[in-house]
């Protein structure tokens, strides 16, 4: 913006030297019985410095001026341009890591769920356990329910490891791509 700001500045100070240099070649091109128009003396400016001045010389100077701040504003044009794309660019990837972030939260607070209801079912059959040992033998139905218990709770912290190195490796992968394009 404030590359902008100053673009802004340098064409209002370039109009109002265009500006002064107009009036400069008209007080100089009216004729000496004429009074000077707007305020300006033909003495003021490069023009009038001589005393008869060039009109030429100072419509070519201000098209040198103008062309100038022309190029000038064609170059913050551009860095504005570049500017923008760059910051698209930013913004672009932040939003696609945001949604593979998003992704994997999702990812694992479902692993995480699953986790608890299987450590829920595991507490329940543990303690049918407990309560079938103490009164004697076991029975086959509690110690199976027990043992799929532990078994899901099992596979389903296996599934949040496996969330979770996923994750480290989906953090890695632009890492080691980095590295392996600086170093060949």
């Amino acid at each position: 913006m404030s590359d902008l700001a100053e673009l802004e500045r340098r064409i209002s100070a370039a109009l109002d030297r265009i500006a002064r240099r107009a009036d400069m070649s008209q007080s100089v091109s009216q004729p000496a019985s004429q009074p000077v128009s707007s305020g300006s003396s033909a003495a003021s400016g490069p023009a009038g410095a001589g005393g008869g001045g060039d009109a030429g010389a100072v419509l070519a100077a201000l098209r040198a001026e103008l062309s100038a701040e022309q190029s000038t504003n064609a170059q913050l044009t551009e860095r504005v341009h570049q500017l923008k794309q760059r910051q698209d660019n930013t913004i672009s990837q932040l939003e696609r890591s945001m949604a593979r972030l998003t992704e994997q939260l999702d990812l694992q607070s479902l692993e995480l769920l699953r986790l608890k209801k299987a450590n829920a079912k595991l507490v329940s059959a543990n303690a049918a356990l407990r309560d079938t040992q103490a009164a004697g033998y076991p029975e086959g139905q509690v110690m199976n329910r027990s043992l799929s218990a532990e078994l899901e709770a099992l596979q389903a912290e296996r599934r949040v490891e496996i969330a979770e190195m996923e994750e480290i490796l989906a953090e890695l992968k632009p890492l080691l791509s980095a590295e392996a394009s600086h170093a060949g």
